[in-house]
């Protein structure tokens, strides 16, 4: 990946370019249509998918229609402050301030476009002080990559796929389009502006080994297209990168399926337990840190172990029911089963399972006395999705040099930092799609402005 002068010709010249068409991509591509110029999604993959496809697509937003309907109050400046709590103060303030603010008019926009969002209420997520976490009816990222997809077809808005970004073009300081490695060779696209969708580098096992080795040996649950372009190029271009080592990790992938295991079945009362049946930290904190917690523990998996009503909640997710026609998970009704089904001592997991109220040893707090059976447990791993930080952004997307904007560029979503602090533990859940659907929509209009000028 570099920066080249730009070319003498050019094969095709456009006034938006977007690289990525994932979730971000494609929202980009919306906003800037929307707001007057017809912009150019390339993608990478035979067809639109990026990180949002393996995610469950939720979206966090503040003071939406959809929550006002719901009877929940909440507005930006609360969502905001649990962003930062959650971080402990470690995010840029404006930036947090800005997606909390573009957050809810980017749901309520996506609404009015067809796509039937409704607020997840039945659980709560680590770190949220209100249900504020909006998804598609399967909640599955593939529905809403599929959705996005179908909007920006029926719209007119180009979608190339096969067609890999390999270079920027920039002159006196402006980025001018991009080179593109295609099945036919070589195709130059100049652009007056071009957004950077590209997600982070979770895929450059290089560079992650680099910036974050602690997670370095994890399951890379992302998308292999998430080679660190951006940041390659920004880097190149003089760009301010910042939080290299923050990351949203999972801690409740099933082993050996790779299925995602949604959080509601710790959130709702669940616990996990290593392979001697002991529990080993405060399962509440959220699901980025335990991939972590996980993989310290012997053969760096765990169990999941939850029941019947909980399994009830956490159906409503699609991949949730995919674990369970594939086998993953396990069911047993009572301890001693189990005990013999998970292959753990019986005696310890007894202890454990007993003690599941109040405030336990590790300051979980239970809101339920315990489970009860029949159990259902998942064996899982932890894993990486993706990256946090990335490209810094002013509060119009332009990705920021030593001395301002870098002309001509902007970035949303894992190519931009993201505001889940210096590791992992400051990740809140929705953060990766919070940043491609509230940024990515900021960087399409004013990437659409830049290039009507």
């Amino acid at each position: 990946m570099s920066v080249l002068p730009p070319p003498e010709a050019v094969d095709l010249e456009v006034p938006v370019l977007i690289i990525g068409a994932g979730a971000c991509g494609m929202v980009a591509a919306l906003a800037a249509q929307e707001a007057g110029t017809e912009p150019l999604v390339l993608e990478a993959d035979p067809v639109p998918s990026g990180s949002t496809a393996l995610s469950a697509g939720l979206i966090p937003a503040a003071g939406t229609r959809l929550q006002a309907e719901a009877g929940i109050a909440d507005d930006p400046a609360r969502f905001a402050a649990d962003i930062q709590a959650k971080a402990k103060g470690e995010n840029p303030q404006a930036l947090v301030d800005l997606l909390a603010r573009e957050a809810a008019p980017a749901v309520d926009w996506l609404c009015d476009l067809g796509l039937p969002f409704s607020v997840v209420d039945d659980f709560d997520y680590p770190g949220h002080s209100r249900h504020r976490m909006h998804g598609l009816p399967s909640r599955a990222g593939r529905e809403l990559i599929d959705r996005l997809r179908s909007l920006c077809e029926a719209r007119g808005i180009d979608i190339v796929c096969d067609r890999r970004a390999v270079a920027l073009y920039a002159e006196a300081g402006r980025v001018t389009g991009a080179e593109i490695a295609a099945p036919e060779g070589t195709e130059r696209i100049g652009a007056q502006t071009v957004v950077l969708a590209c997600n982070g580098y979770g895929g450059n096992r290089e560079m992650v080994a680099a910036e974050m080795p602690a997670i370095a040996d994890a399951i890379w649950f992302g998308h292999d297209g998430n080679r660190g372009d951006a940041v390659t190029w920004g880097r190149a271009l003089g760009a301010r990168v910042r939080h290299l080592g923050a990351y949203q990790g999972h801690g409740n992938v099933a082993h050996p399926h790779g299925i995602l295991i949604t959080w509601a079945t710790i959130t709702e009362g669940g616990v996990q337990v290593n392979t001697r049946g002991e529990r080993f930290w405060d399962e509440s904190q959220g699901y980025s840190e335990a991939a972590r917690a996980v993989l310290a523990q012997p053969g760096g998996v765990a169990w999941t172990i939850f029941d019947a009503r909980i399994a009830g909640v956490a159906r409503q997710f699609e991949d949730f029911r995919a674990a369970e026609a594939a086998g993953a998970v396990r069911e047993a009704e009572d301890i001693a089963a189990l005990a013999a089904t998970c292959d753990l001592p019986e005696d310890r997991l007894a202890a454990e399972l007993s003690a599941l109220s109040g405030t336990d040893r590790f300051g979980r707090r239970f809101r339920r006395a315990g489970l009860t059976p029949p159990y259902r447990a998942v064996k899982v791993t932890g894993a990486l999705f993706h990256t946090q930080g990335g490209l810094e952004v002013d509060d119009a997307a332009r990705v920021v040099g030593a001395d301002g904007p870098i002309p001509g560029l902007f970035a949303a979503g894992g190519a931009a930092l993201g505001v889940s602090g210096k590791g992992d533990s400051g990740y809140l859940s929705g953060n990766g799609l919070l940043s491609a659907v509230a940024l990515g929509r900021v960087a399409g209009r004013a990437a659409a402005a830049d290039a009507t000028r």
